[in-house]
């Protein structure tokens, strides 16, 4: 009943303590809970969200984690209720032993912002242990001379629990001659004493059998029970006696097994077998008889094993000295365990965040507590992490500690970071943990596509094959993964004309160059574009680069013959005096070629002749001239064929035929007529058809003749020669855009070229006239 009201007192303080202090912030104070042992698993010790004055979408979006010191954590925080729950079912014995109260201590971790919460939890005890006695029997010898009201101290009884829960009195029973009395220890343990109530007489009665009970103040209460034997001893009046009731000795932890820690000592002053004594351990602990060895003849006392501070840092031991009679002395040994620094600090990371984004400053990086199981200066320790590294070490909360960036990382200078956590004690000698912390720098699209070169020419020949590759351009991105994906694209082009997407495409991935169809020099000498590079961030980042193409020339196009026209119906004929001397120039060949540099470089060459040696041709310049006198018997019409031949590689050429005709004069007649093609087997034939009718025309008609050469020089210089022979004049369009032959551009206008003879035998050449139609464009036309 006492508990209850006890338990329903606290209740009340702390629901009172709730109300008064509702409307505080969360973390501005610890607060303690209460919880009872031996609870399941999952059992809701309290709201949590509630007390921090948070609602659960806050709990969950700040990361609300419950820490408890060391490595075992005992409780979990629910982000679906805020309730705080257990993860295990806790024993306050195993947890805190026989200290009173049992209080384990906790932090609340928030993030976004980082603030710690620091909460107490005390673990009621329940009456779940029942008191016991190290040995179910006990043997006592008593003197039988013993007065009444002699005490004799028994052996104590163990109950795990504390407080109302614990051990609290010691019953006996018969109580014909003994009672007992309750005794406290100076470190809180109760032992019973048995005091004699009236006289013994071995003689009546020599053996006593009590019942010793122990008695704890649980709801119900527990007990336990020992026998007590006593033997009633014949007069040895002489007990042993020890020369201190109380030892007290330091020894430092780790000291060598073996070592003699200190040694009691007592005397009798009886003689032979009542003052011979003998050193035990008097209800010794499991942990003292592991731990310590009595030496029952000199009272040594040595070390069995190991001490730790951390573990146990007192011993108290209780010695009898027993002599020969069976009477006994008892003494206190108190081994003070003092602390060496032996433990290194322990460092427990609560929270770490290795991946950070660049140009991002003040982000938490890792959040840890640091712990050392040694005291006073062996037990205090100093963080630190290295100076060169771009991130600060906060101290937070007791002994908690927080990692956190300076500045703006950049992902291009160094991606990946190494925190080295070093803790040290201030112990000697003094001992050290280090603790490595791996950070990688996330990437943001922060830098641009670099190309290689600013611009680019590349150099194609004419006529090349489609989808030709001409060239490569590269960009680099100095960002990582998606961001440094470069897309590579054509922009558009500066003149609106130039049909880039018809020439150029490019691979978007590796950025080569293809052109498209085949290109013509004539037609394009060289273009110019820009392209792209594209990252795939998001926001996505570009450069360009200027790109030029130049167009090399190809020998592709034959010579075309400008004079005289090889597409007319009607012949050329070229006139040629008789009496005309060597060297005279018959006509002039004139050509273009629509390529440029050595391509239109033009020579002319005499492949056939009617007489082989009458005609040459200079190779510079296409004239024809005569190389020796004429002769009567020179046939008076000859055919000769031409090459013009350009110098590529391979050379192409065009032929062109002329047909000279001898006149003795330009005062006799001269119709052409149509051209028929004739064998050449039947060439002589021809000819002599043909001297035969002008020798006819000479004898049998001289008026007749000077008639129709008044006629024809009539006609020549009206009609410039057109049908009737005199003169010859060649007319015609010719093909547009024609490269010179000297490359300085093209032909941007037609040519009426007009050949006539003069009058002068001796001087007889060709005159090259001006165009007479200035704005007549050529229409092209191409020989294969």
């Amino acid at each position: 009943m006492e508990a209850r009201e006890e338990r329903f007192l606290k209740q009340r303080q702390v629901l009172l303590l709730f109300v008064f202090l509702g409307g505080s912030l969360a973390g501005s104070g610890s607060r303690r809970y209460s919880v009872a042992e031996e609870k399941q698993r999952g059992f809701v010790i309290a709201n949590l969200a509630k007390d921090l004055g948070l609602s659960i979408e806050e709990l969950a979006e700040r990361r609300a984690q419950a820490i408890s010191k060391g490595n075992i954590q005992y409780f979990q925080l629910s982000h679906q209720t805020g309730d705080l729950l257990l993860v295990e079912k806790l024993d306050r014995e195993e947890l805190c032993g026989s200290t009173e109260p049992c209080v384990l201590h906790f932090q609340i971790l928030l993030h976004n912002p980082l603030q710690f919460i620091t909460n107490e939890l005390e673990v009621i005890d329940v009456n779940d242990h029942a008191p016991e006695f190290f040995e179910n029997a006990m043997q006592l010898k008593v003197l039988e001379n013993s007065v009444p009201g002699t005490e004799i101290p028994l052996g104590n009884a163990v109950d795990l629990d504390v407080g109302r829960n614990g051990l609290q009195n010691y019953t006996v029973s018969p109580k014909s001659h003994f009672h007992v009395h309750t005794r406290r220890r100076r470190d809180g343990r109760k032992y019973p004493e048995l005091v004699l109530e009236r006289a013994l007489d071995r003689e009546e009665q020599p053996e006593l059998s009590l019942t010793l009970t122990a008695l704890d103040g649980g709801s119900p209460p527990r007990s336990g029970t020992t026998q007590v034997h006593i033997l009633v001893l014949d007069i040895n009046d002489n007990a042993p006696e020890f020369t201190q009731s109380l030892y007290e000795v330091q020894i430092l932890e780790k000291s060598p097994t073996g070592s003699v820690i200190t040694t009691v000592s007592a005397s009798d002053l009886d003689t032979e077998n009542f003052g011979a004594i003998s050193y035990t351990f008097f209800h010794a602990s499991e942990e003292i008889l592991e731990t310590f060895q009595l030496n029952s003849s000199t009272g040594n006392i040595q070390l069995l094993k190991g001490l730790d501070y951390e573990t146990i840092n007192t011993y108290e031991i209780d010695i009898e000295a027993k002599d020969g009679g069976g009477l006994s002395g008892k003494c206190t040994v108190i081994v003070q365990v003092l602390d060496v620094n032996d433990n290194p600090p322990e460092l427990t990371m609560s929270s770490v965040n290795s991946l950070i984004p660049e140009n991002s400053a003040e982000i938490v990086v890792a959040v840890f507590s640091v712990s050392d199981l040694d005291s006073g200066d062996n037990g205090r320790a100093t963080c630190s992490i290295q100076n060169d590294l771009p991130f600060i070490l906060k101290p937070s909360v007791e002994t908690f500690y927080t990692i956190v960036s300076e500045g703006a990382l950049d992902r291009e200078s160094r991606a990946e970071y190494n925190i080295t956590i070093t803790v040290t004690d201030l112990g000697t000698p003094r001992l050290t943990t280090q603790h490595i912390i791996t950070v990688q720098v996330s990437d943001i699209n922060d830098n641009a596509p670099a190309f290689s070169q600013t611009s680019y020419t590349m150099f194609i020949r004419e006529n090349n094959s489609p989808a030709l590759h001409i060239g490569t351009i590269s960009a680099t991105d100095s960002d990582s993964g998606s961001n440094a994906h470069i897309t590579y694209s054509l922009l558009p082009p500066q003149d609106p004309q130039l049909a880039l997407d018809s020439f150029i495409s490019i691979n978007a991935d590796n950025g080569q160059l293809f052109a498209l169809r085949a290109l013509d020099y004539e037609a394009l000498q060289a273009f110019e574009f820009h392209v792209g590079a594209t990252d795939g961030g998001s926001p996505a980042l570009s450069s360009q680069a200027l790109v030029r193409v130049v167009v090399l020339d190809d020998n592709d196009n034959p010579p075309f013959v400008l004079y005289p026209l090889q597409n007319t119906s009607a012949p050329c004929m070229e006139l040629l005096p008789r009496a005309a001397e060597p060297g005279y120039l018959v006509t002039k060949v004139v050509a273009v070629d629509r390529d440029s540099g050595q391509n239109a470089w033009l020579s002319f060459q005499l492949l056939k002749a009617t007489e082989p040696g009458l005609f040459s041709v200079w190779a510079h310049n296409g004239e024809v001239r005569t190389t020796r006198l004429l002769s009567e018997r020179d046939v008076p019409k000859h055919k000769l064929l031409l090459l013009v031949k350009d110098n590529g590689e391979p050379p192409r050429s065009a032929s062109v035929m002329l047909q000279v005709l001898l006149v003795d004069g330009f005062s006799q007649p001269y119709l052409p007529l149509p051209e028929v093609m004739h064998d050449p087997s039947n060439q002589d034939g021809d000819m002599l058809t043909l001297y035969l009718v002008i020798a006819l025309a000479s004898v049998s008609s001289l008026f007749l003749l000077s008639v129709l050469l008044f006629v024809g020089v009539r006609l020549c210089r009206r009609a410039r020669g057109a049908t009737l022979g005199v003169c010859s004049m060649a007319e015609g369009h010719f093909p547009g855009h024609l490269v010179d032959v000297s490359g300085a551009g093209t032909l941007s206008q037609s040519y009426h070229y007009e050949v006539c003879l003069t009058g002068d035998s001796r001087t007889d050449e060709f005159k090259f006239l001006n165009p007479v139609l200035s704005n007549l464009f050529l229409e092209e036309s191409e020989r294969s």
